[in-house]
């Protein structure tokens, strides 16, 4: 479970309670990309009353790529699995070594 909540930012109080967070690696530019999902306005109840489903297109900064991300949840809400068309679900610390490995490109570039 632990990673789940390191997946998309759980675990810790937010300022944001409503707010769930997916990070997405785009295969074809290697971009990482936040993906933010409202709890109660994002998620769509299934055909079987079962549990929730969240589709997003999402569009990275360095490229305009549309990776299509799908993402299932139990009947709590609770993130069960996700799949990404054109990328892969990473952790949180891959999207921060991500904008640090950008910030130093543009400081000595």
């Amino acid at each position: 479970m632990s990673f789940l909540k390191r997946l998309f930012g759980g675990g810790s109080k937010s300022s944001d309670p409503e707010g769930m967070y997916f990070y997405i690696r785009a295969h074809k530019t290697g971009e990482v990309i936040r993906v933010r999902l409202h709890r109660q306005n994002d998620l769509s109840q299934t055909d079987d009353l079962q549990g929730y489903f969240a589709r997003k297109i999402v569009v990275g900064q360095k490229s305009f790529d549309r990776l299509e991300a799908y993402f299932e949840f139990d009947r709590n809400r609770r993130f069960v699995s996700g799949e990404v068309t054109g990328g892969e679900l990473v952790e949180r610390e891959d999207y921060e070594a991500y904008l640090a490995a950008q910030a130093q490109q543009s400081s000595s570039g």
